[in-house]
């Protein structure tokens, strides 16, 4: 397969997993992996395979997963509930990481609460190609989600989130924050990073001034929006897709309720699998389009919780027609 600079390409969560591994097997340089959730099962053992195999062979490959993973397996919030056999499996793949040579890192250790200062974000760095601006986790759950990442070859990008894979971890371990910023990746798109300040979100930012211009848009989230987004929202032509909270379980499911009761919102959403998708197609007066993809939910609270997050704010028709066409086909 030919990756050609700038060609951003979206995936199905098993197509991002399986030319992920490919890539990885074939790595020379450096692989930079990050996820919330993060553990190996039948559908993300041969990309664990991969990473492992390529640090063996002298490849950089730093790894990095949330301790939520710990919570969203085990279905507790408790430590000492962390005894199923999944979670000690993930706990097993974390040190045949680190023993193969991987520079592996579980993040928010320290963190005051379950749910607080989470490092959201997704990426997986192999040499110069990117899968990104998606919301896939690796786990078997988070591949079977209404999901996707993009794909594209871009040298400068693949340095940049190696680099803040690196501040990520080291501002984890000095338990502080850095201010959100942005990357410009070129003419028509830009890259936002949420670095992890309580109360601070350049995503949520530009998701909300966006909406303030548009006269049309569309969203889609695994929750419903909250915050100075939801008030917009309203004053504007909009399709909402997230999930009905009756399809959620457990802590998603309320926070889905609590969001609909707050907001009045409702949702188009009538699909069975779980959306976990995460994206805005805004639509303006003069009929041009701009889009918003990536880890960020566009909720409030993950605003005050200081959620670490990437997104990639795009006016490129190629980018915009692909996320309109998974929407058409996967939520609508």
């Amino acid at each position: 397969m030919v990756y050609t600079r700038e060609s951003m390409q979206l995936l199905s969560p098993r197509d991002y997993i399986r030319e992920a591994t490919e890539l990885i097997n074939k790595a020379t340089h450096k692989v930079a992996f990050i996820s919330m959730v993060l553990t190996n099962d039948e559908s993300t053992d041969e990309l664990v395979e991969a990473l492992a195999a390529a640090a063996k062979r002298g490849v950089e490959v730093q790894v990095a997963g949330d301790m939520f993973t710990y919570t969203e397996l085990s279905g507790q919030f408790i430590p000492s509930h962390y005894l199923s056999k999944r979670v000690r499996s993930t706990t097993r793949m974390a040190r045949t990481l680190s023993g193969a040579g991987v520079d592996f890192h579980w993040l928010g250790r320290l963190n005051i609460t379950t749910i607080s200062g989470r490092t959201h974000s997704k990426w997986c760095v192999v040499d110069d190609v990117v899968f990104a601006f998606g919301g896939v986790n690796l786990y078997e759950k988070g591949i079977e989600n209404i999901d996707y990442m993009f794909r594209v070859k871009n040298a400068e990008l693949a340095h940049k989130l190696a680099v803040e894979q690196r501040r990520i971890v080291a501002a984890d371990k000095a338990r502080h924050a850095y201010r959100s910023h942005i990357f410009n990746l070129n003419s028509k798109s830009t890259v936002l990073f949420d670095a992890g300040f309580f109360g601070e979100s350049v995503i949520y930012q530009r998701a909300c001034q966006l909406a303030a211009d548009a006269k049309h848009i569309t969203l889609v989230s695994q929750y419903c929006p909250t915050g100075k987004l939801n008030r917009l929202l309203r004053q504007t032509n909009t399709t909402l897709y997230f999930n009905p909270w009756q399809q959620a379980k457990g802590f998603n499911r309320l926070v889905i309720r609590m969001g609909m009761y707050l907001t009045k919102l409702t949702t188009a959403y009538t699909r069975k699998n779980y959306l976990h998708a995460k994206c805005i197609v805004f639509t303006f007066h003069d009929g041009s389009k701009a889009a918003i993809t990536g880890s960020h939910n566009f909720v409030n609270g993950g605003v005050l919780l200081g959620t670490r997050e990437i997104a990639l704010e795009t006016r490129d028709k190629k980018i915009i027609a692909q996320l309109e066409k998974f929407i058409e086909t996967q939520v609508a």
